[in-house]
């Protein structure tokens, strides 16, 4: 979403046309986030705001895949979470509750509200066995005046303090990946991952054996791409580049 369709809080040029051409021509789709702060209805209302029209089931956010993953692992378990109702309303809808006292999973999503009593509950806890899971990888996140602090540093915070590493849901792990193109009754040799990012988009497609194409409308500078092991199997400037070949 963020680089692809649109980008510092104003749509992508030609990013509407991408989207009005995979509907006219019957091609799923689903917009995929590492960011965990929004739930569907908000990301539909905000990317209508700026000119895309989306629906909720086409939008698959970190926080739905936390919740989908921990679920699948414990059914209707417990968890002690920090993030936005995004995180909270996601693991209600699987049939998850909130404990504080001895959860299976502590889950760390995106939230602009951390709090030293929260750290220090999900360390103590970690420390007495729950299992921790984190939304998305990226240590910073784009804000009014530069960089926030972002799910990754924030998880680094927690790792340091208890020696133990989380199990990150969101892109790169495939795991996200799959259980998209499972909701799209879609294969590898079919499906095509468009991103921004070299180290979340671009990798989860490598590993998952799709098709990739890097658009330079986001974060990636083009002097950056043979610095990784691993290359998109194309780069273009933006999606506007892509609507003659759908």
């Amino acid at each position: 979403m963020d680089g692809v369709l649109i980008n510092g809080g104003t749509m992508v040029t030609g990013a509407d046309r991408f989207l009005d051409r995979l509907r006219t021509t019957g091609q799923p789709f689903l917009v995929l986030t590492n960011n965990s702060l929004f739930t569907p209805r908000n990301l539909v209302d905000r990317l209508s705001r700026l000119g895309l029209n989306v629906d909720e089931e086409q939008l698959w956010t970190s926080a739905l895949a936390t919740a989908r993953f921990v679920q699948k692992q414990r059914p209707n378990g417990t968890a002690f979470v920090i993030g936005e109702d995004s995180m909270h309303d996601a693991l209600r809808r699987v049939g998850y509750h909130e404990d504080d006292r001895a959860p299976d999973y502590v889950v760390l999503g995106e939230t602009q509200n951390y709090s030293f009593g929260d750290f220090s509950t999900a360390i103590g806890l970690i420390e007495r066995g729950s299992r921790f899971v984190a939304t998305n990888p990226e240590s910073t996140g784009p804000g009014p005046t530069g960089s926030l602090p972002g799910c990754g540093a924030i998880a680094r915070l927690i790792q340091s303090a208890t020696g133990v590493a989380p199990y990150f849901v969101g892109k790169p792990n495939t795991v996200m990946i799959r259980e998209g193109m499972d909701m799209l009754g879609a294969h590898a040799t079919s499906t095509v991952i468009v991103g921004d990012r070299l180290e979340t988009d671009i990798l989860a497609g490598v590993e998952a054996g799709l098709e990739t194409i890097l658009v330079l409308s986001g974060v990636t500078r083009p002097d950056q791409i043979d610095r990784l092991p691993y290359r998109p199997s194309r780069v273009v400037d933006s999606v506007a580049d892509l609507l003659d070949e759908i």
